[in-house]
C-alpha cells in the first residue's frame, strides 16, 4: 500500500521547481523531446543546459516569487506544465511522506492575518 502524502503540491507556489539545478538524466531527456515531438538534439539546445558539474539541467526563467524557476513551470498558475513528462528528481521529489517546505509554509500560513498570502487552505481547483 503506497504511503499517504502529508503535503498536497497543488497549495504550494513551486518551491522545488525553483532549485538552481534539476538534473535531467538521458531517459528523461528523450521522454521531454517525445512530449514536445522535437528530436534529441534540438531539445537538447531548447530546453537543458550543462551547469554546475552536471552533464544536462533544466533552463530557467524569471519567477516573481523565486526569482528564477524551471522554465516549464507556468508562473501565474503555479503549476508545472510538463507534469506527465517531467523529469525524476520532479517525481521523486520530495523522497519522503512529508515536504519540509511544504511544512514550513503550512506553519507560516497558520501565523500569517494576511488574506493575499500564499494560502494553503484557499485554493481553488481548476
Amino acid at each position: 500500500m503506497p504511503k499517504k502524502l502529508k503535503y498536497d503540491c497543488l497549495k504550494c507556489p513551486g518551491y522545488c521547481c525553483s532549485y538552481p539545478v534539476i538534473e535531467v538524466k538521458d531517459r528523461d531527456a528523450k521522454r521531454i523531446a517525445k512530449h514536445f515531438g522535437l528530436t534529441m538534439e534540438v531539445a537538447e539546445k531548447k530546453y537543458f543546459k550543462s551547469a554546475h558539474g552536471y552533464k544536462r539541467v533544466m533552463k530557467r526563467k524569471k519567477d516573481p516569487h523565486f526569482g528564477k524557476i524551471c522554465q516549464f513551470f507556468d508562473t501565474t498558475a503555479r503549476r508545472c506544465t510538463i507534469y506527465l513528462a517531467r523529469p525524476f528528481p520532479c517525481k521523486d521529489y520530495p523522497g519522503e511522506d512529508n515536504c519540509g517546505y511544504y511544512d514550513f509554509l503550512s506553519f507560516e500560513r497558520l501565523a500569517q492575518v494576511d488574506k493575499n498570502f500564499i494560502s494553503t487552505t484557499d485554493h481553488k481547483e481548476d
